[in-house]
């Protein structure tokens, strides 16, 4: 039995915010580069790497929600949720390759430190912090109950971090010269840039594996069913998620002896994962005997 449930609706809401966050960081993604090139500062250029992070995430939000409009199809009966997943691992991907690339400039700035325009990286870094605060400003309404624009706030804020190390930079190469603080920064940022890379991959192939979502424990699930009286035993059970926040339960119920009405304890069932577990789309075989086979079942 699957129940009616809402494929991401509630957050359409967050839509226009997540346009301006998106088009704004965008902007000056662009400025940044450009004014890292101008400058010849690899903070500036890393801090811009960084950026792109925050480009990823706001995108793969609005992915999210505008897929959750569209249909299930003769061809796609789930919909179109796993975009989301493959989009961020193909950004994911060249985001490493930018990560390494600024690394491994950064290595031969140590030997020989360029001279670093710092008025303009100072000017451009404190323009990034200022973007950066007012995307944080249009997220954090939906950072509390949406967690496509949480991991989007979460990524602007952390951005917001890398905007004052490049300005703390700029202030120390204008009083005391020492342009061997960029390559730090730029290195320092990097290594942020990266750890933040790895851990979307992974959850997005988690995601792509039909992995059990995060905070979902499925011993608890089962043990919750097998604690209502009407059942007898809990097989072939399945938890994952289509995208971010579109859980998937499936499983395969044998009834106790002298169970009147299957319908009943099925409803039941369904009600108990919906809100105990957060779970609405539900799918369960009820049975009066086990189909299960004896191995390659759950």
């Amino acid at each position: 039995m699957s129940t009616g449930h809402d494929h991401g609706t509630s957050e359409i809401r967050y839509e226009k915010p997540l346009w301006w966050a998106l088009g704004l960081t965008s902007t000056f993604l662009i400025a940044e580069i450009i004014g890292g090139l101008v400058t010849n500062s690899l903070a500036l250029l890393s801090d811009a790497a960084h950026m792109m992070t925050d480009v990823i995430a706001l995108t793969v939000s609005l992915i999210a929600v505008r897929m959750s409009r569209r249909p299930a199809d003769a061809r796609r009966t789930y919909g179109y949720a796993r975009m989301e997943a493959i989009g961020a691992i193909i950004n994911g991907g060249l985001l490493f390759v930018v990560a390494g690339y600024i690394l491994w400039e950064a290595v031969g700035r140590f030997r020989e430190p360029p001279e670093v325009a710092s008025t303009g990286m100072l000017v451009i870094a404190t323009l990034g912090l200022i973007v950066n605060l007012i995307s944080m400003r249009l997220l954090r309404a939906g950072s509390g109950t949406s967690l496509n624009v949480k991991g989007a706030y979460l990524e602007v804020w952390s951005d917001m971090l890398g905007s004052v190390g490049v300005i703390i930079g700029a202030i120390v190469i204008k009083v005391t010269g020492w342009t061997l603080v960029d390559p730090i920064i730029a290195v320092l940022i990097g290594l942020w840039v990266l750890p933040r890379t790895w851990t979307l991959l992974k959850r997005a192939g988690h995601i792509l594996m039909q992995g059990v979502p995060e905070g979902m424990d499925v011993a608890a699930i089962r043990k919750r069913l097998i604690e209502m009286p009407a059942v007898q035993e809990v097989h072939d059970l399945h938890v994952w998620s289509l995208g971010t926040g579109q859980v998937v339960l499936t499983a395969h119920i044998v009834l106790a002896a002298g169970v009147p009405d299957p319908q009943t304890i099925q409803v039941e069932l369904t009600r108990v994962i919906e809100q105990q577990f957060d779970i609405h789309d539900v799918t369960l075989q009820v049975e009066r005997t086990s189909c299960k086979s004896e191995v390659g079942h759950a």
